[in-house]
């Protein structure tokens, strides 16, 4: 399946998902890679990491862009040559970007899983999600709180940042698909506005 979803989001942003189901072989045709990204697929031990590199390529042809025309800065922050800000994801069977002309963006994708809530407590203050005792609603709550504070990351595109000290996500409904976001860092406060929604087993957080 190529393209699964696109989301405008303004006159200049938008998102773009790609559900992976075609083969390897299927994913090397129809665009071209350079000799680096090439010796970085070959370079790749799963199938499924190879693939969800290619499936982000195939998105970016279809926003009219190349492999050429991006590149990776020493924090591995990717980046557009003519200066259009991009964020990329990849989870199993799912890759997406977020690109805009002049907003700063951030994306991510996570499958819902258990685990989280044994891990949240390194995340976020866990003890604000006491109330919620549907476990599903409490996973589908904390990976949307994960997916936040990944896209938030990604824009801020440093490795200082820490998820648990350095960045809020105000409380939401899972009614409005959106919420706010602030990263707190050496004296300094940004303010993000936030949107998710749930694909299959998947969560995609996105931020600008």
């Amino acid at each position: 399946m190529p393209l699964y979803k696109t989301i405008a989001i303004n006159s200049h942003s938008k998102v773009l998902i790609w559900k992976i189901e075609e083969s390897f072989e299927e994913l090397s045709t129809g665009i071209e890679l350079t000799p680096q990204s090439s010796s970085r697929v070959d370079r790749m031990k799963s199938e499924l990491h190879q693939k969800g590199f290619l499936s982000v390529r195939h998105l970016l042809k279809e926003v009219g862009y190349s492999d050429s025309d991006l590149f990776y800065d020493e924090y591995g922050k990717p980046h557009l040559k003519d200066g259009t800000q991009i964020s990329i994801t990849h989870s199993f069977i799912f890759s997406a970007l977020i690109i805009s002309k002049e907003n700063k963006v951030g994306i991510d994708i996570e499958k819902r899983r258990d685990k989280i809530v044994k891990i949240a407590h390194k995340f976020t203050p866990i003890e604000e999600y006491k109330s919620i005792a549907n476990h599903d609603a409490l996973v589908s709550k904390l990976t949307i709180v994960w997916g936040a504070k990944e896209s938030l990351y990604k824009i801020y595109g440093k490795k200082k940042l820490l998820f648990l000290n350095h960045m809020y996500i105000e409380d939401f409904s899972f009614d409005t698909s959106s919420t706010t976001g602030k990263i707190l860092y050496e004296g300094v406060t940004s303010e993000y506005d936030i949107h998710f929604e749930e694909i299959e087993d998947f969560t995609c957080v996105y931020a600008f």
